[in-house]
């Protein structure tokens, strides 16, 4: 790589390309804010359903992802 070149964050393009595989989770997450949306409470939350929106990310990224690391 040339000095003057800036480093390209794979994992950010990585993450994209591995969104489209992750539907479920991500309409399961978006359901949960939809059906808390009105909660003045603050007591509901959709932590679960956004880990597992993004552990299936990170379960798709990570074998594309340290593959290119040298």
């Amino acid at each position: 790589m040339v000095a003057d070149e800036e480093a390209v964050d794979q994992k950010k393009y990585l993450e994209e390309s591995c969104k489209p595989k992750c539907v479920k989770p991500l309409l399961e997450y978006q359901a949960c804010v939809k059906r808390i949306q009105d909660d003045d409470s603050g007591h509901k939350h959709c932590t679960g359903q956004y880990f597992d929106y993004w552990h299936c990310v990170d379960k798709c990224v990570g074998p594309k992802l340290f593959a290119k690391l040298k």
